[in-house]
């Protein structure tokens, strides 16, 4: 069917409800345009309202959250991305959002546009990635489905980061079968960029000429924002058209042209095309600059014959970007792109209104004022009712003094290392290129953190995706405390100084009451943490209607923790044991509380009690203390404790480490098994050279930390208290082999 023989259907409410509007935002656009809008800006006004685009059941809850710190260099939200001071006269962007609706119904194309995406957040502003990580949710391994659905988000990360040439230097997989059907699947960039040299998504300076580059426009991915803003279905499967199709090396021309571009001086604004497209990137462009634009749709290179201007504008096909260009030098920008064989089209003008306006074959298709459509403006802004969930003073009040425990701990611990959320992600790891570009200092797995060095400096950037789902589900403030703390506590094992998060908040449906009590308790947890640690928060992304026909996921608000390291070649710090005869300690809170921990859900299959303790006053004096001792060179291994508890962080130091090690508990207070299994906050091993013991005590004394000696490294056998003697070996080929025989299964 041809463009001049398309007739568009007629806009009324049912039209609108079947965009995904409310009637009540249906009423809002007929008031605020004073008519009846076109088919065209329909579908305008569906997308940049959708919950993907809009956050307008978060967007008043997010602004709850601290967002000012010494460091950072834009306001959160503000730009694409969160971009902080480095020193040095460099800064760094980084991000992380989710691509979990895609993923579910298409894991490959999904995960592998959810990588490009976010990389483009980060050179838009100018910044060059340089490392990306990743925080992955499934089901239970033993479902085939939840096979396919690894199987795929893993080659599409794979494929696309490989391809673009970014290392990934850190990420989580989780399983438990609150995902099911559902899986997150949450991407972070993180990229450098000079003083001076970024540049933002702004649309100003009348009669300026108006650029989309990179590649051309199809079908794909339509509606992709509304597609991500509701829940999914058995019809979800029908929706496969809602998922792009990416091209990793179209991106890296994609890259390179662009900042080169902004080397001749003639960008004025830049912006990428994700959600929404071009209806995305014109209007927040406009609504950033005060400054409208006039857009003429049948100058867009498109794929296919044909395309209306309701597809061109909501089309989400990956890999383009828009750019203000100053008067009298597009053909410089053009140029650029040209030469990097991707499109550089002038496709309108800025103009003195504050509308986007579209034109199509001599007619305007759409005319909106941007403010209409935009986050934080004119967009719809909601409290959502809440109510406590019934389920949280039931599962807190589960008596556990009526578990009986068994005794056979070399057997329990040999479960938890089977256990997939604690067993090696090697398998995962192992199809990332972890190392293109040559800066990596720690990989995936070799560390608490994943470390890359900054290229013409001793300094290191550190950065930890974390989050425990089960946790916040239990008790969703503490829940959003830990999740931060952790992310934190794992920078500073490394070496790094915690300075500000990003986050990816993935929860249920926010219109039932339970779903947003819940996020609002979780987002409280988060900013108390922050604000404690002084990591301001720099944006984000907010992932709603996680669920399926059996019901949400775990909510899990995903923290991307960045950090900084003085002297990458110094104080990086590895957990595995390293010397025969180097001195084990243990530091931090006392061990207590089986709660919420990976223990009583692998031996007794139960999620129950509260989540782990957390102190965050202590908590703060830890890393402070720790990171002192660190970077004073007395510390040779550090490792937090987390999943499986002191026991499984043990056994883990020894694997990583190949050496063995006698530990006694006797000096530690507590019952057996809360000592060796409780997920309890604030405690770390260290190991330190014998010589040090004494000094390495009375550090951390003297700031209030506990310090305890436990044992020494040595042998080849893991020998705790009296309870446990296990061959490291054995133990690495239960912890090495655990999900590699789960994906071979058939």
């Amino acid at each position: 069917m041809s463009v001049s023989t398309y007739k568009e259907p007629e806009v009324n409410l049912a039209l609108a409800l079947d965009h995904g509007l409310t009637e009540e935002e249906y009423q809002m656009i007929l008031d605020r345009l004073g008519r009846t809008p076109t088919f065209t800006e329909l579908g305008v006004y569906s997308v940049m309202w959708s919950e993907h685009c809009s956050y307008k059941n978060s967007i008043i809850e997010l602004k709850k959250l601290p967002r000012e710190g010494e460091h950072l260099l834009v306001g959160a939200g503000e730009e694409n991305a969160g971009l902080v001071d480095i020193g040095e006269g460099m800064g760094c962007a980084f991000k992380i959002e989710s691509h979990n609706h895609p993923s579910a119904i298409e894991p490959y194309e999904g995960a592998a546009t959810g990588v490009g995406g976010i990389h483009r957040d980060i050179f838009t502003m100018g910044a060059r990635p340089v490392a990306s990580l990743n925080s992955l949710r499934f089901g239970d391994l033993k479902n085939p489905r939840v096979r396919y659905l690894l199987d795929g988000v893993v080659r599409g990360i794979g494929d696309y980061g490989n391809s673009f040439g970014i290392p990934v230097i850190g990420g989580e997989v989780c399983f438990d079968e609150a995902y099911e059907g559902n899986p997150l699947v949450n991407a972070m960039s993180i990229g450098l960029v000079k003083e001076g040299e970024t540049v933002s998504a702004i649309s100003e300076g009348i009669g300026n000429p108006v650029i989309i580059v990179g590649a051309s426009t199809g079908r794909d991915g339509i509606h992709g924002a509304t597609f991500a803003s509701e829940e999914i279905s058995e019809e979800s499967e029908a929706k496969r058209p809602s998922v792009q199709v990416g091209d990793p090396f179209t991106e890296k021309l994609l890259l390179e042209a662009s900042l080169e571009v902004l080397k001749t001086g003639a960008v004025v604004g830049m912006q990428d095309m994700g959600a929404a497209g071009i209806a995305c990137s014109t209007s927040e462009m406009t609504a950033k600059g005060g400054q409208g634009m006039k857009i003429d749709l049948d100058k867009v290179p498109a794929r296919e014959d044909g395309m209306t201007a309701y597809e061109l504008l909501l089309s989400e096909s990956q890999e383009r970007m828009l750019i203000v260009a100053e008067k009298g030098r597009e053909q410089e920008v053009i140029d650029v792109y040209e030469k990097w064989d991707l499109h550089g089209v002038v496709i309108g003008e800025v103009v003195d209104t504050q509308n986007v306006t579209y034109w199509k074959e001599g007619e305007v298709k759409a005319d909106i004022p941007a403010e209409h459509l935009v986050l934080g403006g004119g967009a719809p802004q909601y409290v959502r009712e809440t109510r406590k969930p019934a389920y949280i003073d039931e599962v807190q009040n589960y008596d556990l003094s009526k578990v009986t425990h068994p005794d056979n701990h070399e057997k329990i611990i040999g479960d938890l290392l089977n256990s997939p959320n604690v067993a090696s992600k090697r398998w995962v790891h192992e199809q990332y290129d972890t190392t293109v570009r040559t800066n990596t200092v720690t990989p995936p797995g070799a560390s608490d953190s994943g470390v890359i060095r900054i290229k013409g400096t001793n300094r290191g950037l550190v950065a930890k995706t974390d989050c425990n789902g089960r946790y916040v589900y239990l008790n969703p403030r503490r829940g959003g405390q830990i999740a931060v703390i952790e992310s934190a506590r794992n920078v500073v094992c490394s070496g790094g100084k915690p300075m500000a998060i990003t986050n990816c908040l993935n929860f249920g449906n926010p219109y039932k009451p339970e779903v947003y009590w819940t996020f609002k308790e979780a987002l409280g947890g988060m900013g108390e943490a922050c604000r404690a640690l002084n990591t301001p928060v720099t944006g984000g992304n907010v992932s709603f209607y996680n669920e399926n026909p059996e019901g949400a996921i775990f909510p899990s608000p995903i923290i991307g923790m960045l950090g900084l390291i003085d002297d990458v070649e110094k104080h990086t710090t590895t957990p595995g044991f390293k010397e025969e005869g180097e001195i084990v300690m243990y530091i931090g809170a006392p061990r207590k509380g089986l709660g919420g921990s990976e223990y009583l859900k692998v031996v007794h299959d139960l999620t129950a009690g509260d989540a782990p303790e957390l102190n965050i006053d202590f908590e703060v004096k830890l890393q402070d203390s720790l990171l002192e001792a660190i970077r004073s060179g007395y510390i040779t291994a550090a490792h937090d404790i987390s999943d499986g508890g002191l026991a499984i962080t043990l056994s883990e130091m020894a694997i990583f480490g190949k050496k063995g090690a006698n530990i006694d508990l006797s000096d530690i207070e507590g019952d057996l098994h809360e000592i060796l299994y409780s997920e309890a906050q604030s405690g770390v091993v260290i190991t330190v050279k014998g010589s040090d013991a004494k000094k390495v005590s009375e550090h951390f004394s003297s700031r209030g930390v506990p310090a305890t000696q436990i044992g020494s490294v040595g042998g080849n056998t893991l020998s705790i208290y009296n309870v446990i003697n296990s061959d490291v070996k054995v133990l690495s080929e239960v912890y090495e082999n655990t999900i590699p025989a789960l994906m071979a299964a058939k």
